[in-house]
């Protein structure tokens, strides 16, 4: 369906859709699911096409099922792809686009985490909206290891997720994070017994829910993370647009007939 926007990552990156929820399957098994250049590259064409497509309703990022997410980066391009400063510059801003494409993203993500999700791995994780992990998962920020300074795009995400102390933590010891303890920082929501059901659980509640909410509120989180708390014309415009959408109308309907809202149908 979308595989003419992978390039090079076409196998390494597996796209599936299903009734609304597409998954975007990290799939290098034999390398452990890590991340390469092209698939961050490909992570920039993918994702707003995928926010082009009316018949989507959120994405969930996985591993191979049974994991790991990611061991992070492929390390075995450095010495190839970022052997020159203006290489390593390059592979840079193909990490910082594809970061910034996930995180940017105005319908809901989910990521299921099973096993590790190791360097890039955690970057992925944490730049969708919803986390779930299994007891086994494990989560570490490397750059410290490499030499890298990690960019910073990734850490005020970083900061953002899970607060400065903790990204302290992971910056400077490089370390890695149980999921007990990534539960507790605030680095997933759950963890889960099932964690293949439960993140598609999630996904399947929030493919039912109001996307003109759901975009809205995206939006809005984005302000006040930024510390942007003035209610100006972008934000009255978006009240305005619920308040005159189908979805507004079906979902004051379907409260006041006590039944189920159907937004999928009330937008047509």
């Amino acid at each position: 369906m979308f595989e003419d926007l992978l390039g090079d990552a076409a196998g390494s990156l597996l796209v599936t859709a299903d009734d609304g929820v597409v998954t975007v399957e990290l799939h290098k098994p034999k390398r452990h699911n890590a991340i390469d250049f092209a698939m961050w590259d490909a992570f920039r064409r993918l994702m707003p096409a995928l926010a082009a497509d009316d018949d989507v309703d959120v994405v969930v990022f996985r591993g191979t099922p049974g994991g790991p997410f990611s061991a992070g980066a492929d390390i075995s391009e450095f010495t190839t792809l970022r052997r020159e400063p203006a290489d390593a510059e390059r592979y840079s801003e193909a990490v910082e686009g594809g970061e910034a494409a996930i995180i940017d993203f105005p319908k809901p993500t989910v990521a299921l985490v099973q096993g590790w999700a190791l360097g890039g791995g955690t970057q992925v994780a944490a730049a969708c909206d919803l986390r779930v992990c299994d007891a086994g998962a494990r989560f570490a920020v490397t750059p410290a290891k490499l030499g890298i300074v990690y960019a910073l795009p990734s850490t005020a995400r970083l900061v953002d997720v899970v607060g400065q102390a903790w990204a302290s933590f992971f910056l400077l010891t490089g370390e890695q994070v149980d999921a007990a303890t990534a539960l507790r920082i605030g680095l997933v929501h759950e963890v889960a017994d099932d964690v293949d059901a439960r993140a598609y659980e999630l996904a399947r509640t929030v493919a039912g829910r109001a996307r003109i909410s759901l975009t809205g509120g995206k939006a809005l989180v984005a302000r006040a993370v930024r510390g942007d708390r003035d209610v100006d014309d972008d934000v009255h415009a978006l009240y305005r647009q619920a308040w005159a959408s189908a979805e507004y109308a079906e979902g004051v309907d379907a409260f006041l007939g006590k039944r189920t809202p159907d937004f999928r149908s009330a937008r047509g």
